[in-house]
């Protein structure tokens, strides 16, 4: 049998990488720009694959970014570009690529890794589990324009003065979230001019003083009638007025576009405002995420309060996670640290670990899932207390 060796993609494999591809997702859209080889590799994205005899059998792709957890931001290797040659499906080739990209990651620090499965099964076996979603739904423009009006804030066309503020605006959000992309780096417009032309129009909504409290990114798409639809991609205010007056700028394409496709995710407090209960979900992609370092991840999240709980992680396909740690809080800070058995730990599953990490389920629904067992009673409370408590969202696909 001729060998298969995991290695990063080079210049050189940029064709067959293309290819596969291709082969795997599909002709992009019309104007969709192409990548070239000049532009390998590009900023940001460290792409692996696997080869038998120089011929690409699979690859996959790591990302650099950052994801705001409990008000701090985590570094994350975000998975994309997953795709295996057709004859080569159920050989068993995404665990080494996988294992190849996170510990290319962990060398920059990245404590987890998140990505869009197109089947969550896949990636089960890797330590993955879906902690969120991201949601496309319509809400009926009609019933936009009803929304109440205001009260000391306007809505009006953003300019390139007003960028700074709008990605305030986001930062503000996202770090009251779990989860959020920081949409700093390479995979982000990195200027002013590039983020307004990406849309038909970004709208403010201001208040008395002046400052942006919200703002709706949108584009206006085709045509007008019963099939036309208006694309909305944020739509986020700091204040239930700043809500109200952004849905009312849509709602005002009610008699040439009778719904609004508004990206979103989990329960998003600018429906809070809205007086109709239509929120149909058209389309959604579940997100997964891994821990990815055990103590770094911990470690990283400025956790409140005073407990020590022994921890032991069982089940890492990948090798990596699977041991005993101590996780201490308390009035230094957070200290997680490798430790030997105790028999009084919690036992985790890797998905327990990232729905627990994460904040996306409690104690006792992991073990009604059977994702953690032993432990105590006071130690899920322990848990509980440090690690709930927040909302999860994601508003970037990758």
């Amino acid at each position: 049998m001729a060998e298969r060796v995991t290695r990063p993609v080079t210049v050189e494999d940029f064709e067959p990488s293309v290819t596969l591809g291709l082969e795997a997702f599909g002709t992009p859209p019309a104007g969709t720009s192409v990548p070239t080889a000049a532009e390998f590799p590009y900023p940001g994205r460290h792409s692996f694959g696997t080869f038998e005899d120089d011929r690409l059998l699979a690859r996959l792709i790591g990302r650099e970014y950052h994801s705001w957890f409990r008000g701090v931001e985590v570094p994350t290797c975000g998975i994309a570009g997953v795709t295996v040659a057709a004859e080569h499906r159920g050989e068993g080739l995404l665990g080494d690529l996988l294992g190849a990209v996170l510990a290319d990651g962990r060398t920059r620090g990245e404590v987890i890794s998140t990505l869009y499965p197109t089947a969550p099964g896949i990636y089960r076996p890797f330590g993955y589990e879906v902690v969120g979603s991201y949601d496309t739904v319509e809400v009926p423009t009609a019933g936009l324009a009803q929304v109440r009006p205001p009260v000391d804030v306007t809505a009006r066309r953003a300019t390139l003065d007003d960028l700074h503020a709008v990605r305030e605006v986001y930062d503000a959000w996202a770090a009251q979230q779990n989860g959020p992309l920081t949409r700093r780096g390479p995979s982000f417009p990195t200027t002013d001019e590039e983020l307004l032309a990406g849309f038909t129009g970004i709208t403010v909504a201001v208040d008395a003083d002046g400052a942006v409290v919200g703002y709706a990114s949108w584009d206006r798409g085709q045509g007008y009638g019963a099939a036309a639809r208006l694309e909305v991609f944020d739509l986020i205010g700091l204040t239930p007025d700043a809500c109200r007056a952004l849905w009312r700028v849509l709602g005002s394409f009610a008699t040439v576009v009778p719904a609004a496709r508004v990206r979103t995710s989990g329960a998003d407090l600018a429906r809070l405002v809205l007086p109709f209960l239509t929120w149909s979900v058209v389309e959604t992609h579940p997100y997964m995420l891994r821990v990815d370092n055990v103590c770094r991840a911990f470690e990283a999240l400025p956790l409140a309060g005073a407990a020590v709980v022994p921890l032991r992680v069982v089940g890492d396909r990948l090798s990596v996670l699977d041991g005993d740690y101590r996780l201490e809080v308390g009035p230094d800070g957070v200290r997680c640290t490798p430790s030997a058995a105790d028999p009084a730990a919690t036992v985790l599953t890797p998905h327990g670990l990232a729905l627990l990490w994460s904040g996306a389920q409690s104690c006792g629904n992991l073990r009604l899932a059977g994702h953690l067992t032993d432990g105590s009673p006071a130690d899920d409370a322990a848990l509980d207390a440090l690690l709930g408590g927040r909302q999860l969202h994601v508003r970037d696909y990758f």
